[in-house]
């Protein structure tokens, strides 16, 4: 390519400058990890589930009664089930919700909300952020936090994009939404501020990982080579192991799951015992992410 093209296509041709500012664009700033947690909490566990629903069939602009219907099972048997094991061990946790399944299901939300539950963002539609228009995924983000507000009558401090997509928009979203928290970025283990070109700014991100996310060992797409081909008990292996490593380090266990998912009989037993292992660990603090996002903010003087 020549020279004065200043526009190189190919990432080994790009400039210091470019490949830097694309670094920078969400970057794991310094850690918001505490020294100590409530009551001499060795560990915090933060649980969430993202509760897709009908969202993913109408993203994909799939009008299949069966899809549509998996999805509806996330309402109908998976989020009871939830609550149910919830209440049984007094633990709160964080649902995420798409504005469109929080206006399938109102009454829902506004429950999980009375129960001292956290409601957090979660898309539109479970749309994929990187493949919006321009403007348009701030359109959808401002009105999802509005629907939210407006059925449960209070205002949304933290948000998930939906598959973790993150845009190179979404960082300024955030900002001027004025949120507490992220949680969509994979660059630690524990909380972290998020900086922009060098910057900090304030917001706090706890961040996901896949191998913490039910969808990947247990996801069905029926044309395609998707299949659930991980047991439960594998996944209860892997879930036990990750917290039994942020207990030995004083960390996060942040966990991320889908009503219609982790909500069938084989699988909602599996994060019941996760629960006993947890709680018979030792001191352990169950929070929010708003919780977690605001002590960690606190203790860090921010």
């Amino acid at each position: 390519m020549a020279d004065h093209d200043p526009q190189p296509s190919h990432p080994w041709e790009w400039s210091e400058e470019r490949w830097r500012g694309i670094v920078g664009r969400a970057r794991g700033g310094r850690s918001l990890a505490p020294r100590s947690w409530p009551d001499g909490a060795e560990c915090c566990v933060a649980l969430s589930f993202d509760a897709d629903h009908e969202t993913i069939p109408l993203r994909d602009s799939d009008e299949s009664p069966m899809r549509i219907s998996q999805g509806q099972y996330g309402a109908r048997q998976g989020v009871p089930r939830i609550r149910r094991l919830l209440a049984r061990h007094g633990v709160p946790a964080t649902f995420f919700y798409p504005a469109v399944s929080a206006l399938l299901h109102p009454e829902e939300v506004r429950g999980v909300a009375d129960e001292g539950h956290e409601i957090g963002i979660h898309s539109w539609i479970h749309e994929a952020n990187t493949t919006l228009p321009p403007g348009v995924e701030r359109d959808l983000t401002f009105r999802a936090a509005d629907t939210l507000e407006k059925v449960t009558g209070r205002r949304p401090v933290g948000i998930r994009t939906a598959s973790w997509d993150f845009s190179t928009d979404t960082m300024e979203i955030i900002r001027e939404l004025g949120l507490l928290y992220d949680s969509s970025l994979m660059a630690d283990d524990d909380p972290y501020e998020i900086e922009v070109a060098g910057q900090p700014t304030g917001i706090v991100e706890l961040p996901p990982e896949w191998i913490r996310d039910d969808a990947v060992y247990f996801n069905m797409l029926r044309f395609s080579g998707l299949r659930p081909y991980t047991p439960p008990s594998a996944v209860e292996e892997i879930f036990k192991a990750e917290f039994d490593g942020a207990l030995a380090e004083g960390g996060v266990f942040l966990l991320t799951m889908h009503p219609h998912v982790i909500g069938h009989r084989s699988r909602i037993t599996l994060l019941e015992r996760l629960v006993e292992h947890i709680k018979a660990s030792g001191k352990v603090w169950f929070a929010t992410h708003a919780q977690l996002a605001g002590w960690c903010k606190e203790q860090a003087g921010l």
